[in-house]
This record gives C-alpha cells, structure tokens and sequence, in this order.
C-alpha cells in the first residue's frame, strides 16, 4: 500500500527527490588556464538579477556538465549500463552494500537506491532553464549573437536529449519535461511517456538544432572538442539512437557523419605537423583514424589505451566529462568506489570469473586469442588471489603489454589514490560509433547482401586489429563471419572487448532483447555470471524485468506512474511482483 500525502508535501518531497529547484551556481575561472571546465561552483544565484549577459548564460552551462560529472550520475551510468551484464560481479566486500548485492543477484525492488533518477532531471532541469533565459540574454547582451545564441541552445538540448536517452533504456516509459521547474508551486506531477514516443521526440529535437552546434573548437581550448558538445557528439547520439529506433540506414548516416569528421580532423593534423603523406598512410589502421595500441618499439602494447584512458582527450574522443588532473579538482569517486583505487583493489565491483580466467584457461569465449592486448589493459590479477581479477580501466591510468616474451606481460604501474581519480568517463569514442555502423549494416543486410556483411566485417576486423598483437596474423577470418547471423554475433562480441566497463554492455543486451522480442540471448549470456544463473535467468525471462522499477519515492509523489509489473512495490524487502 502506498502511504497517502497531502499535494503540499507531494511537490515538497517531489522537489527534494529530483532536485528541480532554481539553483544555478556563478563559476569562478582559473585565472592561468581560464578553461570552461577548470571552473567550481561559488555562489546561489537568484534567477531574476542573474540572466543578463553571455557569462552568465556559460556559468550555467558549466553547471550543467558539473552536475553531470557527480558521483551520482556516473555511478549510475555505471551501475545502469554494466552491473546486470554478464562482464560484472561483486567485488571487495560487496555484501556489506546491500543495494549492489541485490543487483547481482537480480533482487532489484522499488527500494533499491539506484533506482532513484534524480539527479538525471537536475541536469535535464537546469538544461530547461538555460533553454528559458538564454533568448532574454541575448536581447540584453549585444555580445551574445544569434550564433552564439543557437549553438547554446544546441548544446544544452543535446545534454539533456543524453540524459533522456540514458532514462528510458534504463527505465523505459518516463517524465518527459522541456520546462524548467523553478519553485515548488508548479504541476510536477507528469505521467510517463512511452519509450518510442520519446525517442522520437529526442530524434526530432536533435535533428533540428545539430546544424547549430559548434563544429570544432579551436585548437588553444584544449578541453572543449572533446569535453563538450559539437556537431560531432550529436551525430554520434543521433546513430545511437537510430540503432535503437531500428532505423538503420539513418544510424549508418550519422555514424558516417563522424567517422568522416575524425578522419578530416586526424588529416589536418598531420598536415599542420607537416606529416608526409606516406606517413600519415601508414598510421591509420585500414584507413581508419584509430589510434595505434602498439608504442614505439613493437614489443610493447598499451598506447591506445593509456591516450584514451589514461591521459584522455584523446584523438578518438567524440565526447566524455572530464576530470581534471589536479588533486583540488572534482575526483572521478565512482571509479574510486567502484572499480578500485590505490588503496581498495578491486573495488566493490569486479570482472566476471569467466572473463578473468578466458585466456588462461584458453577458453577464448570473450577475447579471440591469447593476443588481445585488450584482456591485459581491461582486467589486472589481483596479488595473492588465484584466478582473481580487478577491472584496470579507469582505475588505472596505464598498462604496458610486453608481447616480446614468451608470454604477454603486463606491467599496470599505479592505480589512482582514492578520492584522486582523474580517469575521464568517456560517453562516445571512435570506435564506439564503428560498431553502431557495424551493427547497423548487418540489420540491413539479407545473408545474400554481402557487401554489407563484409563492410561491416571490416569495421570489426580493423578495431581488432588495432589490438590484435600477434606478429603472425594480424586479420580475422572473413569464411568464419560470412553469414548474417554469425556477423551478428561478431559485432555484438565485438562491442563487449572494445567497450567493457565502459557503461555499454548492458545496453546493448537490452537492445537486441527489443529487436528480438525475447531475453532469451540476454538471459543466455548473464548466465554466464555462475551460482546464481538459473535464479538470474527466471527473473529476466520476461521483457519487463530487463528496465529498473521506478523507485518507491517518486510513486507516492507522482500519482501518475504505474509501477513496471516485474518488480515488487519496494515497501518493504520482500521482492514479490507486484500483479
């Protein structure tokens, strides 16, 4: 029974849960860098003496991207888009939390605290209300052009469209709002639209602003191609969410989109350096701008992954929230907690036995062959545990893969100190959006339609390539995929050794249950996970069960939302479904 409040304390508590208040913070810059995101919050501001010129319109929108690189909404992207995946299970004292263990073991109620979506629609919000006021900047501030104007409103859009898309694979049917909430004597009662209306939505606001984003900073702003919003990361969200909507030929055409900007920017590059044209030839992988994992000497491998997740920034990057490396700036605390630091390793959460012990034990059922420099940058032995392995991406800036041995060796030097985490949490990144297209074509494609089936092929076969390091053989074989189920099948492999941990896997097994009409290959891989395999899979046999519950706080406040039928009604710790 869900207890009965007065609408007084209905818009009070619904206020406190998702944070919709009219807080914006002014943002204090560095005086040597003077870098958007090198800012920190200072002070409240009241909204009716604040909106008057163009710094006040980019205060805010820092604060946007602030919020979003909380503990909160990166941990829930973590624990949203990884933890019921078959590449993750509880780590270093994990029964002690007794909402992660829950998740392990598929126990997710209405209670469980990841279910809180808060401080998604605090970021959603403060989009709202920068799509409010910044127009009346712009009648103030002669400096604030249309041009300027337009491109803050693409930007913020598209930051709030992310935060959608992230809510409804997730949860499926949501709250959709486009007007900020500023005081609590507003309707935030909203019922919950359906999953395909709001996608197309998204898909239709993105299409109509993505021309007025900024296409590429300038070069002096080190941070802003990368760690913000361009005509780049629209693309890469608008093929993303084109492979969810099922439309293809469109998620092809913007994956395009960017894999040509990269391939532009990587030239122009090499042109401004001066590079030769043979070099240049030389240092794409089957012409695409992928960055080489092998370091100068062959024998060692890890240089991808230490310029994508170590330094970051990096070339390959369409768009991930920064975090920058001075110890008096905002951590990366979710990977600190999560994944491990110098002092907890691993962390609460850590790789699946089956994934830890594929190339030991020659499985091959994740990685290819012994040769994936991807199984020693992605996972590292923890000492004195036999066949126990920590997640190294993120939590550690490098790993060094020395293929000249008998063996590969790795070396994975130190993890970040806790509370120090600097690792930035990469949203899109090149080879992420090879794989959308990848996956797209084969959709596309008929077992007759092999021009499709072998482009997509070569997708895959050159981001393997980038980390294959055997010296013998260096390509896939096509006779093994040729067929569309078995490419089918490659790409979505593929996806998991490219992206682990990376906030993708669980997602992606959500989107091929939708396009199947079945967990049945969900439930078969999670399985995977070991003891509690058959409990896991009974619970996720049914479609509705692989969303989240709405959390038991925002159903005594939102008298619209109906509880999803697989979950139980949180009011206490029993995990009935609810009928």
């Amino acid at each position: 029974m869900i207890t009965k409040i007065n609408n007084k304390e209905k818009r009070s508590l619904y206020a406190k849960l998702i944070s919709l208040s009219f807080i914006i913070y002014t943002l204090s810059f560095s005086v040597a860098c003077s870098d958007f995101l090198q800012i920190e919050p200072q002070e409240i501001i009241v909204l009716d003496k604040y909106w008057n010129e163009e710094a006040d319109v980019e205060s805010v929108v820092a604060g946007c991207y602030s919020s979003m690189q909380s503990q909160s909404v990166v941990g829930r992207m973590m624990v949203w888009g990884e933890f019921r995946s078959d590449n993750i299970v509880g780590g270093k004292n994990f029964e002690n939390n007794v909402q992660i263990a829950n998740i392990f073991k598929e126990n997710i109620n209405a209670s469980n605290t990841y279910a809180k979506w808060g401080d998604f629609y605090n970021v959603i919000n403060r989009c709202n209300t920068v799509l409010k006021y910044a127009p009346q900047v712009a009648e103030r501030d002669p400096a604030y052009t249309p041009s300027k104007l337009n491109a803050t409103i693409a930007e913020v859009s598209a930051l709030r469209d992310l935060m959608y898309f992230y809510l409804i694979r997730t949860f499926r049917d949501v709250p959709f709002v486009t007007e900020p909430y500023l005081n609590d004597s507003q309707e935030m009662q909203v019922p919950a639209a359906p999953f395909d209306s709001v996608l197309t939505v998204l898909i239709e606001d993105l299409e109509a602003k993505q021309q007025l984003a900024v296409r590429r900073y300038p070069v002096s702003q080190t941070y802003y191609q990368h760690g913000r919003i361009t005509q780049d990361a629209i693309h890469a969200l608008l093929a993303d969410m084109y492979l969810w909507k099922q439309d293809y030929q469109n998620a092809v055409k913007y994956a395009d989109m960017v894999i040509d900007a990269k391939l532009d920017e990587y030239k122009e590059t090499q042109q401004r350096l001066n590079a030769q044209l043979s070099t240049l030839n030389s240092q794409l992988i089957d012409g695409f701008p992928l960055i080489s994992d092998s370091y100068a000497t062959t024998n060692y491998y890890g240089n991808a992954f230490e310029e994508i997740f170590g330094q970051g920034n990096s070339r390959e990057s369409i768009f991930e929230l920064i975090f920058m490396n001075d110890d008096d700036m905002l951590a990366n605390q979710a990977v600190s907690d999560f994944y491990g630091n110098a002092t907890t390793f691993p962390g609460l959460v850590r790789p699946a036995d089956f994934i830890g012990t594929d190339v030991s034990d020659e499985t091959f059922s994740i990685f290819l062959s012994k040769y994936d420099s991807r199984f020693y940058e992605n996972l590292q032995p923890v000492q004195g545990q036999s066949n126990t392995y920590g997640i190294n991406k993120y939590a550690f800036p490098q790993s060094m893969v020395n293929m000249g041995k008998a063996e590969p060796e790795a070396n994975y030097g130190t993890a970040y100190a806790d509370g120090k985490c600097h690792s930035n949490w990469v949203i899109y990144r090149l080879s992420d959006v090879m794989l959308i297209k990848a996956e797209a074509l084969v959709e596309m494609a008929s077992d007759e339609d092999i021009t499709s089936l072998q482009e997509a092929f070569a997708i895959v076969n050159a981001i393997n390539k980038r980390s294959n390091c055997d010296k013998e053989k260096k390509d896939l074989d096509w006779n093994a995929y040729s067929s569309k189920s078995l490419m089918r099948a490659l790409v979505l492999e593929e996806r998991q050794r490219e992206l682990m941990f990376e906030g993708k896997r669980w997602y992606d097994l959500v989107r091929r249950a939708r396009r199947d009409s079945t967990t049945d290959y969900l439930v078969g891989v999670v399985a995977r996970k070991g003891s509690s395999g058959s409990a896991i899979s009974s619970k996720l046999s049914r479609m509705d069960a692989i969303y989240w519950p709405y959390h038991i706080d925002e159903l005594k406040v939102n008298r619209y939302l109906k509880q999803n039928p697989a979950f139980g009604s949180g009011e206490d710790s029993s995990i009935e479904r609810t009928k």
